[in-house]
């Protein structure tokens, strides 16, 4: 589809500012590598988690995965004492969408050295909850939940407002692709496929609640966004999007409201047009990064 000349410019600026935000300044020189360097991919072009993390969906995928994480106690603790997200939340979520890219799309060899990296950072975070438990983010068991609550995120939100939505192979062979990842991660057994994911899911419920921390990341992320004025209104679109993706238990855990006809009436559409927004801007970044489409 060809753009109106007098928009090109609107969505070049649109579409740079939201990956400089995305991606640092460093986001040009990781995109060249990543797309550029020859050699082989952990996945290849027809995979499923392409798709679905080359989707504007993933930015309310990626918020509705935080508030779902948050919900077990030690993660939660952990994310509070070491992550710094308060203080620098958008290095934060340039280090994430880092990480995405390169495990995604990048050649084999640096995919594995990022994991290599996470999981080096991982063997110092430990501590020590209020309530006296001992936590460590390289506990297996610790990182089985982070994951299985990201990839069941990033599913949900694909499969509702991505542009293109996988079928019922196409979701299982996302599982799996993501099981790849975690396993270099040390996730042991990780789901493949979505029967396995939601088992995994309710396997975790028995631990899941939200503490002062998390409702408080909670209403730091949904109100009180680090994001330019202007971006505001859209933001409040992905926030209501994401909270409406969680289960009905996380949402009451965490004291978010839930209104169904709402949802269905608002919430939804209002989240589908921020991304095909999203998508439509980030359309100029990306075909530079390809060579450039017609």
């Amino acid at each position: 589809m060809r753009l109106r000349p007098d928009l090109a410019p609107l969505r070049d600026r649109v579409g740079e500012a939201i990956f400089s935000r995305v991606a640092g300044p460093d986001g040009a020189e990781n995109r060249a590598l990543i797309h550029g360097t020859p050699g082989p991919r952990w996945f290849g072009p027809d995979r499923p988690v392409r798709r679905v993390h080359g989707d504007a969906s993933m930015f309310i995928g990626g918020l509705s995965a935080l508030l779902l994480q948050s919900l077990h106690p030690l993660a939660m603790a952990a994310v509070a004492a070491h992550s710094g997200f308060r203080g620098d939340p958008w290095g934060r979520l340039q280090r994430t969408s880092t990480f995405l890219a390169v495990t995604t799309y990048g050649p084999a060899a640096a995919a594995q050295e990022a994991c290599d990296r996470v999981r080096a950072v991982h063997e110092r975070v430990r501590g020590t909850t209020a309530d006296g438990l001992a936590y460590s983010a390289s506990d297996p068991h610790l990182l089985c939940w982070v994951h299985v609550a990201e990839v069941d995120s990033f599913l949900r939100a694909h499969q509702r407002h991505g542009a293109h939505p996988l079928d019922d192979a196409g979701c299982d062979g996302y599982v799996a692709d993501m099981a790849r990842v975690a396993t270099a991660l040390g996730v042991p057994d990780p789901p493949a496929d979505r029967a396995a994911l939601a088992e995994r899911l309710a396997a975790y419920r028995g631990e899941l609640r939200a503490t002062p921390e998390a409702r408080s990341t909670a209403r730091y992320l949904l109100l009180r966004p680090p994001v330019p004025l202007l971006a505001r209104m859209p933001y409040a679109a992905v926030a209501a999007s994401a909270v409406s993706l969680l289960p009905e238990w996380a949402a009451r855990e965490l004291w978010l409201p839930r209104l169904p006809v709402a949802e269905d009436l608002c919430v939804r559409p209002l989240g589908t047009a921020v991304t095909a927004g999203i998508r439509w801007a980030m359309t100029a970044p990306r075909e530079r990064a390809h060579g450039g489409r017609a």
